[in-house]
């Protein structure tokens, strides 16, 4: 099986280790170089909707009904990313980038 070669701002289904859980999530570093560790940093997507600041819902044909949870943030290898479920605009995005700022006070 290849390695995955994932973009930033797409989602995939990613194994998060949590007893067999696959989530999706959006990819929001991009490919490491050579001398960095191989690994992603993305943010989970949740069907438990809190009504929180830190949920953002960016309905998707692809995704349950749900958000992505800036508190949920996971770094991960490159191997525990399943398969491409879509990609989010770059509108979506950046109001993804903006949310995860407030979140980190940056």
């Amino acid at each position: 099986m290849p390695k995955p070669n994932p973009r930033v701002g797409e989602v995939w289904l990613v194994d998060g280790g949590y007893v067999a859980k696959t989530r999706p999530c959006v990819i929001i570093t991009g490919r490491p170089s050579e001398k960095d560790l191989d690994v992603f940093t993305v943010v989970f997507h949740t069907t438990k909707l809190r009504g929180n600041r830190w949920q953002l819902t960016i309905p998707k044909p692809f995704l349950s009904d749900g958000a992505f949870d800036v508190q949920e943030v996971f770094t991960t290898s490159p191997w525990r990313l399943e398969r491409k479920l879509g990609e989010l605009t770059s509108t979506e995005f950046r109001a993804l980038l903006d949310r995860l700022a407030e979140r980190f006070g940056i």
